[in-house]
């Protein structure tokens, strides 16, 4: 089973200038891979379901060289031959089919299962860990009835939330604005503190107090998700993704911003 990626896809258009291209129809292919192709113009050819005589000899000595990884993942569980028609899951790595699905793995695309430890997967499990993360400020935030503050943390964790939904559709993701601004002028007041709220850059300290701690907090949270973007979507020398990155990025910006306007007591 081939990965088609966008990196993957410009290396060879920079070769060989092509207007289509055969892949089998097993063959993953990656949203941004299919925004390149359109982009490009590019048709998309997927090769007969019989193989050549050549080809199948080849997939036949793959399927034995992997045939002890299928044993172990598949093992107590009801695997079926790839000719039969009622599989439900099939393996991402080597294309093992399976009627349930092994406890050690998870699906990523469609009925595509890979293993738990895999870079998207745990980018997707930052970004669930983060929203359970803010829910627990909110809840607190809520108690000291400080509305515009829960307010806007309540919008940060629509846009993770959309942000999740995105990456599994493989939709683009555009982050317009944030508790009332723009990407610029996030990044502008996140960087100037004085000029925009009348304070210094805040020192991480227990003085903070409570809530400007827990906000410091998803501050530090939303890097991580960040850091596990950039490995999940690194494909060959390229960063797929950019547009979920960027949002990630503006994002601890935003938590910082909210730090601020606490501190100089915009929020009601």
């Amino acid at each position: 089973m081939d990965l088609i990626t966008e990196s993957k896809l410009r290396e060879l258009y920079k070769k060989e200038n092509i207007d289509n291209l055969k892949v089998s129809k097993n063959s993953i292919i990656t949203p941004s891979a299919r925004q390149y192709l359109r982009e490009k113009n590019i048709e998309l050819l997927f090769e007969d379901e019989k193989a050549s005589q050549a080809e199948q000899k080849s997939n036949d000595s793959t399927k034995e060289r992997n045939k002890e990884d299928y044993d172990e993942i598949s093992r107590g569980r009801a695997k079926v031959n790839k000719s039969e028609n009622n599989f439900k899951y099939q393996e991402f790595y080597s294309g093992a089919y399976f009627i349930e699905k092994p406890e050690v793995m998870t699906q990523i695309f469609g009925n595509k299962l890979v293993y738990k430890d895999h870079p998207i997967i745990e980018f997707r499990g930052k970004i669930d860990s983060m929203q359970s993360q803010l829910l627990e400020v909110m809840l607190l935030i809520e108690k000291k009835e400080i509305t515009g503050l829960y307010d806007d943390l309540n919008e940060v964790l629509d846009i993770l939330r959309h942000i999740l939904s995105t990456e599994v559709r493989g939709e683009e993701f555009k982050l317009r604005e944030v508790i009332g601004l723009t990407s610029a002028e996030i990044r502008e007041q996140s960087h100037y503190p004085q000029k925009y709220f009348g304070i210094k850059h805040i020192l991480p300290g227990t003085e903070m107090g409570e809530v400007l701690i827990k906000l410091n907090g998803l501050r530090s949270a939303v890097r991580e998700v960040e850091i596990a973007a950039v490995k999940a979507f690194y494909q060959g020398g390229n960063i797929e993704r950019v547009d979920i990155i960027m949002a990630l990025n503006r994002m601890s910006s935003v938590f910082y911003v909210m730090m601020c306007k606490y501190k100089a007591g915009e929020y009601s």
